[in-house]
């Protein structure tokens, strides 16, 4: 990662001021450690009439999967190479806004003892970056920059310059221009919008991230139109982080207007005695997005495969509509708690015939698992190791041949917006992949046309426009015309009999 800041001066305001203010010595290259990588800064050039200080940032993207224990994004082994080979020691990013705020913290906080008054003063200023990534195209980089005063040139960066035919990438070449801001203001504004245009954090998104945001947004960001936009995406779409900073965002405006100080404001706010409702947890979402499409089908005997501790089973137990209910697990552990969640052996004789649990393996086909309206696989697959997934598909869809069957997985797009997940990390220590929205559906799009079935696919949670939902769901249904054939063997079969 590469970025360049240029000034110029005159006889009475040298441009190699630019070196006090950075406390960096122009005539030193200079190497620091940072927490992804290691730093240099030096000057391509330094005198009185143009000074240019440059900040390359070596990123260790091996020490970065380890620094993640291994889990790349989706950790599934044909995303193993995209773990090492990837855009993170080029492209201007979190990482970069980092080194901005390690190596040139006093900057950004515009002390200077050398130099007291300074860091005060506006001062002609030219920042270069030669890859940006930038999810919302040139267009929203004027968005974030023009407001604060910034000439903007941003290039879009072709995806092959011998195939002008495969179109522009999502990068930029960035250049900024202004002669009324303070090196300071402009250290600030990188280290917040850098990572706001790449849209992806590279480490966890703590609420103390709240804290640097405000800082480093001192003096533009209350004010600034896309402010919103900048909180949102700055912490990951976390939604109670961006609500903390908006409200604290709205006192420091509101404090302008009247003259005053934040802490008066502030103080002259009731607490608040009403607590925002909270949406219901994404496995209460889950299943009740289940329940729904089960209900839809018509199934009265339904199989939950993969039945773990029993918390679906114990929602269908609840309507009447389900005659027959069976868990399936692999794990006897999970089952003998499923079985006191259920309280199986205190059940009455009647209500136990409706509810069975059993030890088995979707690896292998059950002949126990034949004859059901509905087989439900709630958070399975991503447990399995992509070459066994075959053998599952075998056994559900094509040997037990239930009418309709409901897969459910999480969606590895929506990760980046999950509230306590570090970045690329996966959702759980045993998932063996995640998949994206195109995966799934590729995925069960063949195994509906390979086993007869028809499928359609529906968003568990709220679905993001960019991202998706959370949790994705298909809903296999055996076609009209495999019905059929289905229906005509059985009574030659009948008849034979």
């Amino acid at each position: 990662m590469f970025l360049t800041i240029t000034t110029t001066g005159t006889p009475e305001r040298p441009a190699t001021d630019l070196g006090f203010l950075l406390h960096k010595h122009p005539g030193n290259a200079q190497t620091f450690t940072t927490s992804h990588g290691i730093a240099h800064v030096f000057y391509p050039e330094a005198d009185a009439g143009r000074c240019t200080a440059a900040l390359l940032l070596e990123v260790d993207a091996v020490a970065l999967v380890r620094r993640g224990k291994g889990k790349g994004r989706g950790g599934a082994p044909d995303a193993a190479l995209a773990q090492y080979v990837n855009d993170r020691p080029y492209a201007a990013s979190s990482l970069l806004a980092v080194a901005i705020g390690n190596v040139f913290s006093s900057a950004m906080r515009g002390v200077c003892r050398a130099l007291p008054e300074a860091p005060a003063q506006p001062r002609p200023l030219r920042v270069e970056v030669p890859a940006l990534p930038a999810r919302g195209g040139p267009d929203l980089v004027r968005h974030l920059f023009e407001p604060l005063g910034w000439t903007v040139t941003a290039e879009p960066v072709a995806l092959d310059a011998e195939f002008p035919e495969w179109g522009e990438s999502r990068y930029v070449r960035l250049v900024l221009e202004s002669g009324t801001l303070t090196l300071s203001e402009a250290l600030r504004h990188l280290y917040v919008l850098l990572p706001v245009l790449d849209d992806a954090k590279h480490y966890w998104v703590s609420a103390e991230e709240v804290d640097k945001l405000l800082r480093a947004g001192e003096g533009w960001l209350p004010g600034h139109p896309e402010q919103k936009l900048i909180t949102s995406r700055y912490l990951s779409r976390r939604w109670s982080l961006t609500r903390q900073a908006m409200e604290r965002l709205e006192l420091v405006r509101l404090a302008e207007a009247d003259d005053s100080e934040v802490e008066e404001i502030d103080n002259a706010v009731e607490e608040e005695t009403e607590t925002e409702q909270k949406p219901p947890p994404l496995a209460v979402q889950r299943r009740e997005a289940i329940l729904d499409a089960l209900r839809r089908s018509g199934a009265a005997r339904v199989l939950d495969l993969g039945c773990g501790q029993g918390q679906l089973v114990q929602e269908l137990l609840k309507d009447p509509s389900f005659t027959e209910i069976v868990g399936v697990d692999v794990s006897m552990r999970a089952l003998t708690i499923a079985s006191r969640r259920l309280k199986l052996d205190p059940m009455g004789e009647r209500q136990a015939a409706h509810v069975k649990l059993f030890q088995g393996s979707l690896a292998y086909t059950d002949k126990r698992l034949k004859g059901y309206d509905a087989a439900v696989l709630s958070e399975v697959i991503e447990h399995l190791d992509l070459p066994r997934l075959p053998a599952l598909e075998y056994a559900v869809f094509g040997a037990a041949r239930p009418r309709t069957v409901l897969v459910t997985t999480p969606n590895v797009e929506y990760n980046v917006r999950w509230e306590t997940l570090p970045a690329g990390h996966t959702r759980h220590g045993d998932h063996r992949f995640e998949w994206t929205r195109e995966e799934f559906r590729s995925w069960a799009r063949r195994v509906a046309e390979l086993h007869g079935y028809d499928v359609e696919f529906m968003p568990v949670g709220p679905d993001d426009p960019e991202v998706g939902p959370p949790t994705q769901m298909a809903v296999f249904d055996i076609s009209a015309a495999d019905t059929s054939t289905a229906t005509a063997r059985a009574a030659k079969e009948e008849k034979a009999a």
